[in-house]
């Protein structure tokens, strides 16, 4: 299975300064919040730290049907990543989850006022005797009290009770929903640099693009290097493939 969405993923989270971060007292009050969904909602509720690297699984009633444990139980694992309830997701929606979100994080960052919203998206996952079901994951990045980090996030996996087809963001102050596939105004390119991209895919040469788009190549080669930095990637066969994965090209 393709990783290199979770790669980046992992390395932009752990990676992070998380001086000023929240003290012990916010990682109590978030721990009672993932046991208070699992409860109420009967949801598998994870809480993974960044910074100690380690997460907490809460099983409600929806564990029990996933074959992860007795509704009510509870149980750490050393890290950020909840392996035995990631098995259970389809491969294709488990890619598609790691880059949605990476793009989530990213998006969170150039909206720090907006750090109620959540990423909502629906999963094919496996139950307890191998059969598929829908269900809906909901991403909360919780930023410290002084704004320099995201140290906690909170992931609710529960059957999908909701009738949305593709991810969004929720704000649930505004109670209104953003989709999240539709290119909007955190497109991760320019429109420039999507135009560069998707000739750099056909197989164009930087010089062709240069041609075909009435630019220099010094341009081209510009755009190319802010594409890469932008994805976090090492070459442009890796920022194709990870493009068209976010549906940043047409």
């Amino acid at each position: 299975m393709e990783r290199e969405a979770e790669r980046q993923l992992n390395e932009e989270l752990l990676r992070q300064s998380f001086y000023g971060t929240g003290e012990e007292c916010a990682a109590e009050e978030h721990r009672r919040t993932a046991l208070c969904y699992a409860r109420t909602e009967g949801a598998v509720a994870v809480l993974s730290d960044l910074r100690e690297q380690r997460s907490l699984v809460c099983c409600g009633g929806f564990a029990e049907r996933l074959g992860l444990g007795l509704s009510g139980g509870s149980y750490v694992v050393g890290s950020i990543w909840e392996e035995e309830v990631l098995r259970r997701i389809h491969p294709e929606d488990l890619q598609r989850k790691y880059l949605l979100e990476l793009r989530f994080l990213r998006w969170m960052r150039q909206h720090p006022a907006r750090c109620d919203c959540y990423l909502c998206e629906p999963l094919r996952m496996s139950d307890a005797a191998g059969a598929s079901l829908d269900a809906l994951h909901r991403m909360f990045y919780l930023a410290g009290d002084a704004g320099e980090g995201i140290r906690w996030a909170l992931c609710l996996y529960g059957p999908r009770s909701l009738e949305t087809a593709d991810a969004v963001i929720v704000d649930p102050l505004a109670g209104s929903a953003l989709p999240f596939d539709t290119p909007s105004g955190e497109t991760l390119l320019s429109e420039r640099e999507r135009e560069v991209l998707g000739w750099i895919e056909q197989g164009l040469t930087s010089k062709q693009v240069a041609e075909r788009l009435a630019i220099s190549v010094h341009t081209v080669s510009r755009h190319r290097q802010n594409i890469l930095g932008k994805l976090r990637v090492g070459n442009v066969v890796e920022a194709c493939r990870i493009a068209r994965n976010l549906k940043l090209l047409p």
